[in-house]
């Protein structure tokens, strides 16, 4: 597949803080107020990534990207990949095509055809290297798609019998295939790890981060400083490798390096330079050292190619300049300005304005057309993805067991402290009910932390399309249920029977699903906080702000007669009002308190016909008919189902993603 770009431009408008004259202001108490309240200048510049920049990418060669930190590597490459974060304040301009088809007419499928390896090493710490792979290869093709046996017809019957059978044997073993070929053999049963568990080293886990994206078949590999933490031997395997795929498979390879070394230059077809978003050079390896002879600099003996040309265009040129009849350029404008004037440069520009080759042309119809956006199936990729969330959330047994412990001893707490209580105590027994209903809520915020740093993984791969982010919402969702499960049981078991709500097994069922659902629902709601909010220094103290009003719109600590009529809503929306609600009904209007004589009192004659329970509900001004219960189970599963759509949408269409390496100068 051939990459065609041309006068490709971008640019952010970024916010910055004009602090230049408060800075050298003395430290005095006035001028230090002055700061606080009135906060520093706020102006905004646009910084230029990428200027007006040409070329392509051609199949059956690797090409080397070469470019300080800062220099626009990065964006090209997340242009290019449709990688890169499309907000409000970026604006992009020129043509990108591949085989001849404009980027913005195969962008949903474009993750299909293009894999782009990040820089930032992101993966679930508990999986092994060898089921982070396995999970790669089945979101991105684990089984031989439909469209693959319409290319083995080319032969006699049994050859194409004994190719598709021979195709499908390496589907199945890719991943093998992958670790074998990024030598992490000896490390594949070990889990990834992080900063907080041990697991492979860093430049393992560049590897892995570079095999996670080799699955799927695809035609153009984008890869991002893939050798950042390796040693020279690791290095030159990995590009060694890539090398061979591009000349053997015909297949378009961009490696993005900040000092390759020598040995790993020699492997490289062809080299872009990259500097302050300008276009230095953009040929074959070759002629880069000649042309910047022309230019009048001289890379010296026992100086690294890489670092040489890495250097032309900063402070430490002049260290490279010999005489020449003209001015060197300084600048990296002035570089890109001298390369447009190049014969190379001219022959790009009369490339790009050619027709494609006909053979690529027509591969458009047998390749790019009949490919879909997912590989996986939705019910195949739920399903993936919830064994996936499984092992990640159970093999974490430190969290899980220390949850259960945590509802245990609550439980007995609770036990102890409200032992058998009196049912006309109304008082107590609403109190035991809000906080059973509100521990196991407020439990669900320890998961916060658990979706926060998945998300970032859910960023990278769902825009390789991996899988749907209806698919990731339904599956997470679905595999915090057992969890869930026992928790209910658990808690709700030792507290209903030892604290003495209604002897009934039936009333006992119904308490346990209406803890269940509410233990569901509000941990929906802190999955749809994860998702929505920047991040966890956000998350954390608007979860605790939005269960602090559900707690006080709950009607047990300000009742529902107390709550002004403006904030009702509040009210009827909380799910811990309703759960509480239910929890009450479900107790009082048993047959055990739902009569009028009770413990010697006859509250029918002496409350206007109320029965006891219907008297003690009435006391918190809550429904008394027993409809209510199931509303209120109803209530909690629509909740939940609306705050799945609701996280389905942040995650969908808010990205917190920011370009890497964009410095305002």
């Amino acid at each position: 597949m051939e990459v065609r770009f041309s006068n490709l431009s971008l640019s952010a408008d970024i916010v910055v803080a004009d602090d230049h004259a408060s800075k050298y202001e003395l430290p005095t108490i006035p001028n230090e107020l002055k700061k606080t309240l009135m906060g520093p200048k706020k102006k905004t510049v646009r910084k230029e990534i990428l200027k007006s920049v040409s070329g392509r990418f051609t199949p059956g060669k690797i090409t080397l990207l070469l470019g300080q930190p800062g220099s626009g590597k990065s964006a090209l490459m997340k242009i290019l990949s449709s990688r890169f974060p499309m907000t409000k304040n970026i604006t992009l301009e020129g043509d990108i095509s591949f085989n001849n088809v404009p980027r913005e007419q195969i962008e949903d499928r474009l993750a299909q055809f293009v894999s782009y390896v990040n820089q930032r090493d992101k993966h679930f710490p508990t999986l092994t290297v060898k089921e982070t792979l396995q999970f790669a290869h089945a979101f991105c093709g684990g089984k031989l798609l439909e469209q693959g046996h319409g290319m083995l017809d080319m032969g006699t019957s049994v050859h194409d019998k004994e190719a598709l059978e021979a195709v499908k044997s390496i589907f199945s073993h890719y991943p093998d295939v992958v670790i074998q070929q990024l030598g992490l053999q000896i490390c594949q049963d070990t889990v990834v790890g992080d900063n907080m568990l041990r697991g492979i080293s860093g430049g393992e886990r560049k590897r892995v981060t570079t095999g996670e994206m080799e699955f799927g078949m695809k035609y153009v590999s984008l890869m991002d400083e893939i050798t950042t933490g390796l040693d020279a031997a690791a290095a030159y395997d990995i590009v060694d490798t890539q090398r061979s795929i591009a000349h053997r498979m015909h297949k378009t390879v961009v490696i993005a390096l900040l000092q390759p070394s020598p040995e790993l230059f020699a492997l490289f077809d062809d080299v872009m330079i990259l500097n302050d978003g300008e276009l230095m050079y953009h040929g074959p390896c070759n002629k880069v050292e000649a042309y910047f002879e022309t230019l009048g600099f001289k890379c010296p003996p026992g100086r690294d190619i890489a670092d040489y040309l890495l250097d032309l265009g900063t402070k430490q040129q002049h260290r490279y300049e010999v005489p020449h009849p003209t001015k060197q350029p300084r600048s990296p404008a002035e570089f890109g300005e001298s390369f447009r004037l190049t014969q190379i440069y001219q022959e790009t520009l009369s490339i790009l304005e050619a027709p494609y080759d006909p053979e690529l042309v027509e591969s458009v119809k047998e390749i790019i057309d009949p490919m879909p956006a997912f590989h996986q199936s939705i019910f195949a990729s739920v399903m993936a993805l919830q064994w996936r969330a499984l092992l990640i959330t159970y093999r974490n047994q430190a969290f899980v067991m220390g949850k259960l412990a945590m509802v245990i001893v609550m439980g007995l707490l609770y036990c102890s402290i409200f032992y058998q209580f009196d049912p006309t105590q109304i008082a107590v027994v609403m109190g035991v009910m809000f906080a059973a209903v509100m521990f196991l809520s407020m439990g669900q915020g320890a998961m916060i932390p658990v979706y926060i740093s998945g998300r970032a993984i859910f960023y990278k791969q769902r825009r390789a399309n991996f899988f749907r982010t209806g698919s990731y919402v339904l599956a997470t969702t679905v595999s915090q249920i057992p969890l869930a499960i026992a928790e209910t049981i658990i808690f709700g078991s030792i507290l209903y029977w030892v604290c003495g709500f209604a002897s009934d097994v039936k009333l006992f069922i119904i308490f346990e699903i209406i803890l269940f659902v509410s233990n569901l629902a509000m941990g929906m709601w802190f999955f749809f906080l994860a998702g929505v909010c920047p991040d966890a220094n956000v998350v954390m103290p608007v979860g605790m702000v939005s269960i602090l009003v559900f707690i006080i719109f709950a009607g047990f600590v300000v009742t529902k007669s107390q709550i002004p009529d403006y904030l009702i809503w509040a009210h009827w929306i909380s799910p811990l009002a309703w759960a509480l609600k239910a929890m009450a009904i479900n107790q009082y209007r048993s047959s055990d308190f739902d009569v009028c004589v009770y413990d010697g009192v006859d509250y029918c004659s002496k409350y206007n016909g109320l029965t006891m329970g219907e008297y003690y509900l009435d006391l918190f001004d809550f429904d008394t008919e027993k409809e209510w219960v199931a509303y209120g189970i109803i209530y909690l599963l629509a909740i939940y189902v609306f705050f799945m759509f609701l996280s389905y949408l942040a995650l969908e269409y808010v990205r917190y993603e920011t370009p890497e390496n964009v410095d305002v100068k």
